[in-house]
């Protein structure tokens, strides 16, 4: 049964525990679990490229919804892919995390050459996963924000934003594992957060929350998104690009 702690709803027997979902597509089911409430409703599951699509996918397949991506990606320093010191979102808005960009030593120039690095990124992303569909309408909905884990909670944020300046009535965050420590940033943003795998302590890895782990590269989250895109159609739930 979930639980709620700091505004954040969880499931009390994955707590603080790694290795619990099989993959990303399991993590889904787990989420999906958690989310029965929004079947039936006017709610479109939104993922987070690359690693939230199997998750997403999975998600809106248990709950008949209809999915889309959100692009956002994190802007990285020379050298280190996993760490960040701000975002990009598929509108163009950048927020940068400037105590990040003082630990890191990043200059200006960095940051400028960083902001426009991460934005080709995200057009590339965005043009592969939506072609040149329009950005999506969501006044009236509730959009529920997917990425397979949330460790600085940085990028969710940026995604949180930019959701709502598409007109959400509502956003719900949804990932499978979470650092207990930044989640509460996410949560004061979000109108709901649900993380079925809550963990504290000093060290904190997504990819600790799985058995099976690897990055999902942008052709697989193209294919993923657009099988799981044509199913809520097919099943007439209705996607909306």
């Amino acid at each position: 049964m979930a639980a709620r702690s700091d505004d954040v709803t969880h499931l009390p027997d994955l707590r603080d525990r790694v290795h619990v979902f099989a993959d990303r597509r399991d993590a889904g089911r787990v989420l999906a679990g958690m989310l029965a409430d929004l079947r039936g409703t006017a709610t479109t599951i939104v993922a987070v490229p690359a690693g939230g699509v199997p998750v997403a996918v999975a998600i809106a397949e248990r709950l008949g919804l209809p999915v889309d991506v959100a692009v956002v990606s994190k802007m990285t320093p020379p050298g280190n892919t996993e760490a960040g010191y701000g975002a990009v979102a598929f509108d163009g808005s950048v927020r940068v995390n400037h105590d990040a960009v003082r630990w890191f030593g990043l200059t200006a120039d960095d940051v400028a050459a960083g902001v426009a690095t991460t934005r080709a990124k995200v057009a590339r992303r965005v043009a592969a996963l939506r072609g040149d569909r329009p950005a999506p309408d969501y006044t009236g909905r509730t959009v529920v924000l997917v990425d397979d884990g949330l460790a600085s909670g940085f990028t969710m944020l940026v995604a949180v934003e930019a959701v709502r300046r598409l007109g959400a009535e509502r956003v719900v965050v949804a990932v499978p594992t979470a650092s207990e420590a930044r989640i509460g940033v996410v949560a004061a943003a979000a109108d709901a957060v649900h993380c079925a795998n809550l963990r504290g302590g000093m060290r904190f890895a997504v990819a600790d929350a799985y058995v099976r782990w690897s990055d999902v590269d942008e052709a697989e989250a193209v294919a993923m998104f657009q099988r799981g895109a044509q199913w809520p159609r097919s099943a007439g739930a209705g996607w909306t690009p």
